[in-house]
């Protein structure tokens, strides 16, 4: 049981060093579909698409991390993306220093 806890941690911890959260992927596109769709504005480093285990479906969100800031921002100055005829929505994940992230311990 500890050890699911500190897998889920990590998780939430990387999740952090993402650049762009999308969300609305259709259920027929693959993290390979993905990274070749955002890889026209850029190099994209890893793309981090999570499957439930009870359905074997994706959650239909991902994660999205690129070389370069210069590449988040060709993605968000695009007005729309859609894949398979499905409009994603986009968020640009903000970075925090360690100094201002909040201690769920305290």
């Amino acid at each position: 049981m500890a050890a699911a806890s500190v897998v889920r941690a990590a998780g939430r911890r990387s999740r952090r060093l993402f650049d762009i959260f999308v969300a609305e992927v259709p259920w027929t596109v693959s993290s390979k579909e993905l990274k070749e769709y955002f890889s026209q504005f850029g190099s994209v480093q890893r793309c981090q698409l999570p499957f439930d285990r009870d359905t074997g479906f994706h959650r239909r969100y991902c994660w999205i991390k690129f070389s370069t800031p210069e590449e988040v921002q060709n993605v968000l100055q695009k007005d729309s993306h859609i894949l398979e005829g499905s409009k994603l929505s986009l968020q640009q994940q903000s970075r925090r220093r360690r100094s201002q992230r909040k201690n769920p311990r305290q």
